[in-house]
C-alpha cells in the first residue's frame, strides 16, 4: 500500500465566538452579588478602568467657597496670574499646625464623644469562626483521660464520624495490626468515650443507638423508651402503633405520648456543631406595585459607574507615546470598554426578561402559588428577541423580590396542564394545590395517591397519572398515607 501527502481546499462554516461575545455571556449569567466581585476584580487588575464619580455640581462649588461658620476661610488660589497671597496663606497654614503639635505634647486620646465607631461595629458584626464537628470533638477528646492506645483509637474513630454525627464505617475496618498500635478492643473503649461527647448522640452507627445514647444521657426513668426503641424501632419507622402496643401489653394512646416525647430526640446530632453556614440571597430585580400595576426595576443601585481613565485615553492616541506603552493602553481600554458593553447589555436583558415574566405572572403576583402559569422559555426568548439560551442565562441564580417574597427567577418556567375549562395549571400550583389537600384530610383515614389525583381532578385540573402525584409527593417531603396515619 502506497502512502504519500496531499494538499486540497474545503470550504465549510463554522461557529466561532469571539472573546467580546464569551465576556458578554459570562457578565450576563453571573448575579448580583458575583458581578460586584467581578467589577472589584477588574478595577484591580485594568489600569485604564476606575469608577466615574459623580460630577460636583454648581451649588456645591459655591458652598465650598463659602466662608465656613466658625470663621475659617476656605482656601483659593485665584485663577489671575498673581498668586503669592494664596502661597503665602499655604506658609501659615504649615507653621500654625507645627505650632499646634508642639504645644500639643505627647498624644493622647480623645475623649467618647458618644458617636458609633464604624471600625468596632464591623468587627462586632463579623460572623464568628465556624468550628467544624471534628475540630469540636477532637477540643474534647483532648481533655479525656484514657490509655495512649484509647487515645489514638479514638482520633481516628473521630475522623470517620460524618457531619450528621454518626460514625461512617465499622470498627472492624479501622483496625489495622500492621499500621496501628491499638487494638480492636481499644477501638470499642474509645468509642464508648467518643459517644459521651457533646453533642449527645454522636458517633452512633444507626438511628437506633443514636436515639439510645441520648435516653440515656437524659438521665431519668425513661426505661419505657429505651425498650420500645431497642426492640421496635423499625415498627416506629413504619407507623405500625398499634402492633406495637399489642406487644408490649400497653394502650395505643400511651404509645403515642412516647413517640411524641421521641420526636424531641435529634437523629442528626452533628448538624448542631459545624453547620453549613447559609449565604444570603441578594435580589436582582424587584418588583413593586402601585396604582398603574407592577413597576419592574433592577437592583443594581450598589454597582459603580466605571469609565475609562481619560489620561490613559489620551496617551494611547499620542503618537509621541511609545509604541509598546500605546499597544498596551489600547488593549487594556478594550477589554475596559468590553466589559461596561457586557455590564450594559446585562442590565438591558434581565430588565426586559423579568417585565416579560411579570406581564405573564400577574395573577402570580396577586393571588398566590395557586395562580402560577406554565410558562415556557421559549415565549419569554420570543419577546425579548433573544435565543433561549440567552433567557437560561439571564435568569440563572438570580432572584426577585416581589409582593409574594423572594424567588428565584427560574421558579417562573415550569410545565403544567390544562384543565377541563381550557386553563393553565403549572406543576408548581399544582404541588400547591396537593399539600392543601393533604393538610385538609383525615389523618386517622389518610388520603392515598390515587385518592389525591382524584381530588385533584375533582378541582378541575385534569387527568393526572398516579406516578406523577406520587413522584411530587416525594419531592414534597411528604410520606405515604400509611405512614401520616394518626391513631
Amino acid at each position: 500500500m502506497k502512502m504519500q501527502l496531499s494538499g486540497q481546499m474545503r470550504l465549510e462554516q463554522k461557529l466561532k465566538l469571539a472573546p467580546k461575545m464569551i465576556q458578554s455571556m459570562e457578565i450576563l449569567q453571573l448575579p448580583l452579588v458575583a458581578l460586584e466581585e467581578k467589577i472589584e476584580a477588574e478595577l484591580n487588575s485594568n489600569p485604564v478602568l476606575e469608577i466615574a464619580e459623580p460630577a460636583m455640581g454648581k451649588s456645591d462649588r459655591n458652598e465650598t467657597h463659602e466662608d465656613s461658620p466658625d470663621g475659617e476661610r476656605a482656601l483659593v488660589v485665584n485663577e489671575d496670574n498673581d498668586k503669592a497671597e494664596g502661597f503665602a496663606r499655604l506658609e501659615e497654614i504649615h507653621y500654625d499646625y507645627q505650632d499646634y503639635m508642639d504645644r500639643g505634647g505627647s498624644y493622647r486620646p480623645a475623649r467618647d464623644s458618644g458617636e458609633p465607631d464604624k471600625k468596632l461595629e464591623a468587627l462586632n458584626n463579623t460572623a464568628a469562626y465556624l468550628c467544624s464537628l471534628n475540630d469540636h470533638l477532637l477540643e474534647q477528646w483532648r481533655l479525656v483521660e484514657a490509655d495512649e492506645k484509647v487515645k489514638a483509637a479514638g482520633e481516628m474513630i473521630i475522623d470517620f464520624i460524618d457531619n450528621k454525627g454518626y460514625l461512617s464505617v465499622r470498627l472492624e475496618q479501622l483496625y489495622n495490626k500492621d499500621r496501628n498500635d491499638f487494638g480492636i478492643e481499644h477501638l470499642h473503649k474509645a468509642l464508648e468515650l467518643v459517644q459521651t461527647l457533646d453533642p449527645a448522640g454522636v458517633g452512633a452507627r444507626d438511628i437506633k443507638e443514636c436515639m439510645l445514647i441520648q435516653l440515656k444521657q437524659l438521665g431519668g426513668d425513661y426505661a419505657f423508651e429505651i425498650e420500645l426503641v431497642k426492640n421496635f424501632t423499625n415498627e416506629l419507622m413504619e407507623n405500625r402503633l398499634p402492633e406495637i402496643a399489642r406487644k408490649m401489653g400497653v394502650s395505643v394512646e400511651r404509645i403515642n405520648k412516647v413517640v411524641k416525647r421521641l420526636s424531641r430526640l435529634d437523629t442528626s446530632p452533628g448538624l448542631q456543631i459545624g453547620r453549613y453556614e447559609n449565604h444570603p440571597v441578594s435580589a436582582d430585580v424587584i418588583v413593586e406595585h402601585d396604582e398603574n400595576g407592577y413597576v419592574v426595576r433592577l437592583a443594581d443601585d450598589r454597582l459603580p459607574s466605571l469609565r475609562v481613565n481619560q489620561m490613559y485615553g489620551d496617551m494611547s492616541k499620542d503618537r509621541s507615546v511609545d509604541t509598546a506603552t500605546r499597544q498596551f493602553l489600547q488593549q487594556n481600554i478594550r477589554s475596559a470598554q468590553w466589559l461596561m458593553e457586557a455590564i450594559e447589555q446585562r442590565k438591558n436583558t434581565l430588565l426586559k426578561v423579568a417585565r416579560s415574566i411579570v406581564n405573564h405572572q400577574v395573577e402570580f403576583f396577586d393571588k398566590g402559588q395557586l395562580f402560577l402559569k406554565p410558562l415556557p422559555m421559549a415565549i419569554i426568548a420570543d419577546e425579548v428577541g433573544v435565543h433561549v439560551a440567552t433567557v437560561s442565562r439571564a435568569v440563572a441564580g438570580k432572584y426577585m423580590q416581589c409582593p409574594q417574597g423572594v424567588l428565584s427567577l427560574r421558579s417562573f418556567f415550569s410545565g403544567g396542564v390544562d384543565s377541563e375549562d381550557g386553563e393553565s395549571h403549572s406543576w408548581d400550583a399544582i404541588r400547591a394545590k396537593m399539600q392543601e389537600i393533604i393538610d385538609g384530610e383525615d389523618k386517622s383515614n389518610p388520603l392515598n395517591d390515587d385518592e389525591i389525583r382524584d381530588k385533584l381532578e375533582q378541582l378541575g385540573l385534569g387527568a393526572i397519572a398516579r406516578r406523577t402525584v406520587a413522584k411530587y409527593r416525594k419531592l414534597m417531603n411528604v410520606p405515604t398515607g400509611r405512614l401520616r396515619k394518626k391513631f
